[in-house]
């Protein structure tokens, strides 16, 4: 799974996700796209189960980008613990992301097998999505 080699800081705020992705928004590498509709917070376990979907639907022709990379360190408490005593340690990632940002990327493979494969990866994902293509915005 994905994570970072080393950090400035150990543990993060929770934060708020507002407004429009500021980038990410175009296709830059592949004809089609993964484009999140919602903000939200994706997981590194939910980005590795989208790739896995994708790249097994896909039989493994074409390419795969990934165009997010979760960075941002959330703790959790054990169960059954007091309140107080500081905050807890960290236990997974996770990736902010705002309205408009492109997820995954492919090309190499024809639209219904790329629709298909974005589908799959769709359901893994905890945020609502669209699949975009170089030809015209939507499916």
């Amino acid at each position: 799974m994905m994570q970072p080699k080393r950090t400035k800081f150990r543990k993060a705020f929770k934060g708020r996700i507002h407004g429009n992705a500021k980038g990410g928004t175009t296709l830059n590498f592949g004809s089609f796209g993964l484009k999140t509709i919602d903000p939200g917070r994706i997981t590194a376990r939910e980005i590795e189960a989208g790739r896995r979907a994708i790249t097994r639907h896909m039989k493994r022709a074409g390419r795969v980008w990934i165009r997010v990379f979760p960075d941002v360190p959330v703790s959790t408490k054990p169960a059954e613990v007091r309140m107080g005593s500081g905050k807890g340690t960290p236990e997974y990632w996770i990736c902010r992301v705002k309205p408009g940002r492109i997820m995954f990327e492919v090309d190499g493979v024809d639209r219904a097998t790329a629709e298909e494969a974005f589908r799959l990866a769709a359901a893994k994902l905890s945020v609502r999505t669209k699949i975009i293509s170089r030809i015209g915005e939507g499916a």
